[in-house]
């Protein structure tokens, strides 16, 4: 009985060390400076200077804004798993031909999941004309 009482706390200790991790994660916002224009959903962003944060305990949420607060968008992400750590916060874009990119992926370094922007109707549509290619931005935490 004691034995299976020691398992529990340490299990709930486990399960509460897990959350709170979660939750700290939540609330990181990611700075990067963007090189080219780019495509969340149907809106076009310019170059320039966003961060990345979680809207609120959403899980799903993103929230894209242009250091100047001009360029505000909210994206839907799911879940994207890796087996080992992210060695560094990057954003991933997905380039279409020569200058169409559209944000893909967001990695927290040190996290084993990351989330994945959901593909718009836009992007299917460019998707058929042209191959992608994965472009990595250095980007830090705040």
């Amino acid at each position: 009985m004691k034995k299976q009482a020691l398992t529990l706390v340490g299990v709930l200790s486990l399960l509460l060390a897990a959350g709170s991790a979660f939750a700290q994660m939540n609330h990181q916002t990611i700075r990067a400076q963007i090189p080219f224009s780019f495509v969340v959903n149907r809106q076009a962003l310019p170059a320039g200077e966003y961060t990345v944060s979680r809207v609120g305990d959403s899980n799903q949420a993103l929230l894209i804004r242009g250091t100047d607060n001009k360029e505000i968008m909210m994206a839907i992400s799911n879940p994207l798993e890796s087996r080992k750590p992210a060695p560094k916060t990057v954003l991933v874009f997905r380039r279409y031909g020569a200058d169409r990119y559209f944000l893909s992926q967001v990695w927290v370094e040190g996290s084993d999941t990351g989330r994945q922007l959901q593909k718009s109707a836009h992007e299917s549509e460019v998707a058929l004309d042209f191959h992608p290619t994965d472009v990595v931005v250095m980007a830090s935490l705040q």
